[in-house]
């Protein structure tokens, strides 16, 4: 055999074997390897994850799990796991699987309306990583409400309901620190020098936003509520706030979940420094998460000069104010009177 015959032998040869091993590496890392039926799914890879979890957390969504390996293995994937939340997209190929693995899809976290941290920290361990204890420690530890001047009682004045942007396997800490960080950028200066003009804190506004959100969801009739509250403020007279009764029937039981529709005489003598029937001023703590509506509320109080209202049969979800003990009391017997037609005895 001469030189060149085999010189001709081994290049064919080795065009063989270089299309035969381009078709395996085709076969594994570009052809699809999904077989989930959604258009895209979410995975969600914990802190610290071995690359043997991974591949037991995808081989349900996969067609090859082999196929996966190889492109993960040839990659430094399985020696350099990211922790996260990751979007696998219908007919993935092992290669566009591996590359996702890589992108940390950001989470967008909405709270509103909740009533204590625990109800919050539950909310939020439910779109996060960090479980609701961790959550909850990295709000409540001394340094942190030190830092914001909170205190166990007050720490919900923190939170501003909105949507906010974090990644799945953020820390409780690093979230704590947003959070905070979201609260000083609310509170502009504008804000800060109504709260003054009011002789509220930051935190007493949220308190009493807190109460006004509670008291109605008319979000036009809430500068008139909060117009009330001050003025009982000023006048330094009892808030006489239901929603703060309410509140404190539910902290006394434990149950924040029950629906508690109407307030009894005997309800109104509740041991509790959240009930403003018994005790002047503000309550310790907010009693719900106010929402931006209710806050601005109380900065952009309505002028007047009510110091009584109840809920107005006439009008759904309104209210009726007004100046005189006397005159509430016409607008508080239509509406005992309409709840007791009614039926509603809880």
């Amino acid at each position: 055999m001469n030189v060149k015959k085999l010189i001709s032998i081994v290049a064919v040869a080795g065009i063989v074997i270089a299309t035969i091993l381009g078709t395996f590496v085709y076969f594994k890392a570009f052809t699809a390897n999904t077989q989930f039926a959604q258009d895209e799914v979410f995975v969600y890879v914990p802190t610290d994850a071995s690359y043997e979890e991974v591949k037991e957390m995808l081989s349900p969504l996969l067609k090859d799990i082999d196929k996966f390996d190889f492109v993960a293995t040839s990659r430094n994937y399985a020696t350099n796991i990211k922790s996260g939340k990751f979007l696998l997209k219908k007919n993935m190929t092992s290669f566009d699987i591996v590359r996702s693995l890589r992108l940390n899809v950001p989470v967008k976290v909405a709270f509103n309306n909740q009533e204590t941290l625990g109800k919050l920290v539950q909310r939020l361990a439910t779109q996060l990583e960090p479980d609701s204890l961790k959550l909850e420690v990295a709000f409540t530890n001394t340094p942190f409400l030190e830092e914001n001047g909170l205190t166990e009682e007050t720490v919900l004045a923190l939170f501003i309901p909105n949507t906010y942007e974090f990644y799945w396997n953020t820390t409780a800490e690093k979230i704590a620190k947003k959070l905070s960080k979201e609260y000083r950028v609310f509170w502009n200066n504008e804000r800060l020098e109504k709260a003054k003009a009011k002789n509220l804190t930051p935190i007493q506004v949220y308190i009493l936003a807190s109460i006004v959100h509670k008291e109605t969801a008319k979000v036009d009739e809430r500068p008139t509520v909060a117009g009330v509250y001050l003025n009982r403020l000023i006048q330094d007279m009892p808030l006489q706030a239901d929603p703060t009764v309410i509140y404190a029937i539910k902290k006394r039981s434990g149950d924040f979940d029950q629906e508690i529709k109407r307030v009894f005489y005997n309800d109104l003598r509740i041991n509790s420094p959240y009930n403003t029937y018994i005790n002047k001023g503000l309550p310790p703590g907010p009693i719900a998460m106010p929402d931006v509506s209710a806050i601005d509320a109380v900065l952009n109080a309505e002028n007047h000069d009510y110091i009584y209202f109840c809920a107005n049969p006439d009008k759904p979800g309104y209210h009726a104010f007004a100046s005189s003990y006397e005159a509430h009391q016409v607008n508080a017997k239509k509406y005992a009177d309409w709840v007791s037609k009614l039926g509603i005895n809880r």
